[in-house]
C-alpha cells in the first residue's frame, strides 16, 4: 500500500476538519497568519505529485500528522514550531518562513534510521541520540508520533510491522517517556504493547480489572471519605482520586511475584492532590502525611520520599502504602498541583510556554554525558552505556557536610571515594553510611550520609575493577595501579642494585635484561614486581646476574667443590639453635648449621625440603615443590644439599591458605569459628573477595608442622559452601 497517491477517505475528510479545528482553537494567537494557507498550499502540491503516500499500515499521512500534533499538544504542552514541524516532517519541503529548522533536521535524521529490532545496532544509536541532543522538542514528538501509531494499528493487517512497531514502542520509545517523566504516554505505549505482542495476557487482566471493577470503586469510595474529612477539618484545600494500575504494571507484577491476577494486592493507588502555594507545598504534602499515617498503619519499607530529593526527571511526590479497611493494603500518593503537572506532563510541563530547547538542567546533562559517551570511541561501550543510563535510575547520597551527589543505581562506596579524590579512593578501606560502617563494595542507597574511611597502607587491586561501577572510577583505579606497579619496580630495582653493590658487583642494564629473560620473564615489569612481592628470591637472582654476567664476559670457571670444613660454627651458633626442636640436619651428619627459611615457598615443620647455599655462605631451606627448585637443580645442582627436619617440631610458621567457594552468609563466620576452636593454631589475617555469587579468600595462620596444616584443611574442607582449600 506504499505506493498508493493520497485520496482521502469521506470518514478521512471529517477526521481532518476537526482536527484543524481543534488545533486552530488550541494554538490561537500563535499561529502566524500566513501558516495554514502555506501548508494547505503545501498539502495540495505533495498531493498533485504524488509525493505523499500512504505508510505501510495504510494510513493517511495527513491525518497522522494532525493526529499526533494534536495529541503532541495535550500531552506535552507544544506549541506553534513543534506542531507546524511535526506537520511539516511528513515528506513535506520546508518554506524559508518558517523557523522549525533545528526540529525537522532532527526528524529527519530520525526517520532515515533503519531500525530492524529493539537491539538497535550502535551505529544507530549513535545517530539516534546525537539527533536528540539538538533540540529537546525532537524527543517529544517521537513519543506522540510512536504513541498515535501504537493507537491506529489495531486491525491492521500487517502483523510482522505491528510487531515490531510494538516492540520498539516497549524497548526504546516507553523507557524514554519515562525518562521524561511522561507516565500516562509511557504506560499507553507499554500497555498497547503488551496488548499486541502478548494478546491473551493482556485480555485476561483486563476481564479481570473489568469484573473487579464495581467492588474495587467501592472499596475505593471507603478509603476516600474519613480522609477527605480529616483533611477538610486540617483547613487543606485538595482533591482526591483513586487510579487503577495500568495493565502492563500489573502483569509485571504477575511475572515478577510468580502468581496469578489474584495474588496482586495494590491494584490501585488513592491521589491526594494539594493546591497549595509553592513557598507551603511540602509543608501541607507532610501535614497530609501525617493525617494519613495517623488512619492507617503504614509500612515504612514502602515509603518513597521523592519531596525532599526530587527524581532526576523532576519528579515530585510522597508515596505511602497503609493498611485500609478489611486489612488490604493501599498505595497513596501526596503531592500538590503543581507536582501533578509535572507527573503528568514530565519535563515537558517545564517549557510548555518556552517554544525554545529545553533549559532543564538534569536532562541536559544526560544528553551531554550520552553525546560524550559516543564521542569516546568504543561503539559497544556506548550502547551499554545509553542501555544502562535510560533503564536505571540514579541514586542520589549526602557526604558529611550536607552536599548531594548524584551516582547510577549500582555505585558502590568506593565510586563514591573516588568521586571525591583518587587518593581517598586509593587508600578507601570501607565507609561509614548513616553511621554504620560498612565494606567497599556496599551499594549506595538514595538518602544515604556516606563518610570515607581510609587507612595510609591501603593500595588499590585489580579486584576493584569489579566493584565499581562508574567510569571516572574505573578510569582512577586503572591508572593508580599503573603508578603502584611503577613505584614497586622502583624499589625493587633499588633492592637489586644495593645486593649487587655490596659486592662490589656494578649493574648492567644489558646483562639485567639477559638475566631476566633467563628467568623466564618476557616483560620486565612482571619480573621487578614479583622481586617486590617477595615471590622471588633476591639472592637467586644476584647467582643469576653474576652467572649471566660471567658467561656474557666468558668469564665462566669450573665450579670449585666446597669442603665440608667450611662449615665451622661458633658455640655461640650453636646454642643460639639449642633451644628449638626443630632443628636442620644437613647432609649426613650435619646439625645445628644456621639457616633461613625461603619466603618464595615459606617451608614449615614436615615439609619435604632441600638446602641451597648462598654466595653469603648461609644456607637458604626450600619446600621440594617450591617454584625455584627446577630452576635451582638445572642451573646450580652443585650448591644443592639433602636437608630434613630433625625432632619434634615446636616452632610456629606462617602459611597461607587459598578458599574458594559459594558466598553464602554465615561461610567466613563458619570458617573463623573452626580456627578458634584449634589449640596451636592462630589467625593472622582474612582477605575476602566476592564476585559473581562466588568468594576467594586468602586465609593466613601460624601452626606448627605439616600434620596440623594438613588436619586444618580438612575441617575448612567439611564447611558448607567450601569448594577447595589449597596451601599457596
Amino acid at each position: 500500500m506504499s505506493n498508493q497517491n493520497i485520496r482521502f477517505t469521506p470518514e478521512e475528510r471529517i477526521l481532518a476538519r476537526n482536527l484543524v479545528a481543534t488545533l486552530r482553537q488550541n494554538l490561537g494567537n500563535s499561529l502566524r497568519a500566513d501558516d495554514e494557507p502555506t501548508l494547505w498550499q503545501l498539502f495540495k502540491e505533495q498531493m498533485r505529485t504524488g509525493q505523499l503516500q500512504r505508510d505501510v499500515f495504510g494510513l493517511n499521512p495527513v491525518v497522522s500528522a494532525l493526529q499526533t500534533a494534536q495529541l503532541a499538544f495535550e500531552e506535552t504542552g507544544l506549541r506553534r514550531d513543534g506542531i507546524v514541524a511535526i506537520i511539516l516532517s511528513k515528506g513535506l519541503q520546508l518554506d524559508k518562513g518558517m523557523e522549525v529548522d533545528a526540529i525537522l533536521h532532527g526528524l529527519a535524521r530520525i526517520r532515515e534510521l533503519n531500525v530492524k529490532t529493539p537491539v538497535m545496532e550502535s551505529e544507530n544509536f549513535r545517530n539516534l541520540l546525537l539527533s536528540f541532543a539538538e533540540d529537546m522538542r525532537v524527543i517529544l514528538i517521537m513519543i506522540a508520533e510512536r504513541v498515535n501509531l501504537m493507537r491506529q494499528i489495531r486491525d491492521t493487517a500487517n502483523e510482522e510491522a505491528k510487531q515490531r512497531i510494538s516492540e520498539e514502542a516497549a524497548f526504546l520509545y516507553a523507557p524514554l517517556a519515562h525518562k521524561l517523566g511522561l507516565y500516562k504516554l509511557k504506560s499507553e505505549l507499554e500497555d498497547l504493547s503488551l496488548k499486541y505482542r502478548e494478546h491473551d495476557a493482556y485480555y485476561m487482566i483486563r476481564e479481570k480489572l473489568s469484573a473487579t471493577k464495581q467492588s474495587r470503586d467501592a472499596y475505593i469510595e471507603r478509603f476516600i471519605e474519613p480522609v477527605e474529612q480529616r483533611l477538610a477539618e486540617a483547613g487543606l484545600t485538595f482533591h482526591m482520586k483513586g487510579r487503577t494500575k495500568s495493565i502492563h504494571s500489573i502483569w509485571q507484577k504477575m511475572k515478577k511475584q510468580n502468581c496469578g491476577f489474584e495474588g496482586i494486592y495494590d491494584l490501585f493507588a488513592i491521589r491526594i492532590i494539594i493546591d497549595a502555594p509553592v513557598e507551603k507545598e511540602k509543608m501541607q504534602c507532610w501535614q497530609a502525611f501525617s493525617i494519613v499515617t495517623d488512619m492507617y498503619q503504614p509500612n515504612p519499607k514502602r515509603l518513597r520520599d521523592w519531596l525532599s530529593v526530587p527524581k532526576s526527571n523532576g519528579y515530585e511526590s510522597l508515596h505511602i502504602t497503609v493498611l485500609g479497611p478489611e486489612q488490604k493494603w493501599v498505595e497513596v500518593q501526596i503531592r500538590t498541583e503543581r507536582m501533578d503537572e509535572i507527573a503528568e506532563r514530565g519535563l515537558a510541563a517545564h517549557w510548555r510556554y518556552k517554544g525554545v530547547k529545553s533549559q532543564e538542567s538534569g536532562i541536559d546533562e544526560w544528553l551531554t554525558n550520552i553525546r560524550k559517551a559516543l564521542e569516546a570511541g568504543d561503539d559497544q561501550q556506548a550502547v551499554d552505556h545509553f542501555k544502562m543510563d535510560l533503564y536505571d535510575d540514579e541514586v542520589f547520597v549526602f557526604t558529611p557536610k550536607g552536599d548531594l551527589l548524584k551516582f547510577p543505581k549500582g555505585a558502590t562506596v568506593l565510586d563514591f571515594a573516588y568521586y571525591i579524590h583518587s587518593r581517598v579512593g586509593s587508600t578507601c578501606v570501607g565507609g561509614r553510611i548513616n553511621g554504620k560502617v560498612v565494606p567497599i563494595r556496599h551499594q549506595l542507597r538514595s538518602g544515604d550520609t556516606v563518610e570515607i574511611l581510609t587507612q595510609s597502607n591501603q593500595k588499590p587491586r585489580q579486584e576493584w575493577l569489579n566493584v565499581v561501577k562508574t567510569s571516572r572510577a574505573k578510569s582512577k583505579i586503572r591508572l593508580a595501579l599503573k603508578e603502584t606497579q611503577l613505584k614497586e619496580s622502583i624499589i625493587a630495582k633499588e633492592m637489586l642494585e644495593r645486593k649487587l653493590k655490596n659486592k662490589k658487583i656494578e649493574l648492567s642494564e644489558s646483562v639485567m635484561a639477559h638475566t631476566i629473560k633467563k628467568l623466564g620473564f618476557k616483560v620486565a615489569s612482571n619480573f621487578y614486581k614479583q622481586l617486590a612481592e617477595e615471590k622471588l628470591d633476591v639472592n637467586l637472582v644476584v647467582e643469576k646476574y653474576i652467572e649471566t654476567r660471567d658467561y656474557d664476559l666468558n668469564l665462566n670457571a669450573p665450579a670449585q667443590t666446597r669442603s665440608a670444613e667450611e662449615f665451622n660454627f661458633s658455640m655461640a651458633e650453636e646454642k643460639l639453635l639449642q633451644g628449638h626442636d626443630d632443628e636442620l640436619v644437613i647432609g649426613s651428619d650435619l646439625k645445628g648449621i644456621d639457616y633461613s627459611l625461603a619466603k618464595c615457598c615459606r617451608p614449615i615443620f614436615g615439609d619435604p625440603i632441600f638446602g641451597f647455599v648462598t654466595v653469603s655462605g648461609g644456607i637458604k631451606v626450600h619446600r621440594t615443590t617450591c617454584p625455584n627448585a627446577r630452576h635451582l637443580r638445572e642451573h646450580m645442582a652443585y650448591r644443592i644439599v639433602r636437608a630434613r627436619w630433625s625432632g619434634k617440631g615446636s616452632s610456629q610458621y606462617n602459611i597461607t591458605l587459598n578458599i574458594i567457594g559459594n558466598d553464602d552468609i554465615g561461610i567466613v563466620n563458619n570458617i573463623t569459628s573452626i580456627i578458634a576452636k584449634e589449640e596451636k593454631i592462630m589467625m593472622r589475617s582474612i582477605n575476602i573477595d566476592s564476585h559473581d555469587g562466588l568468594f576467594d579468600g586468602h586465609l593466613t595462620v601460624m601452626v606448627d608442622d605439616t600434620s596440623r596444616m594438613e588436619a586444618l584443611i580438612r575441617k575448612i574442607s567439611t564447611v558448607k559452601g567450601v569448594k577447595s582449600v589449597t596451601r599457596t
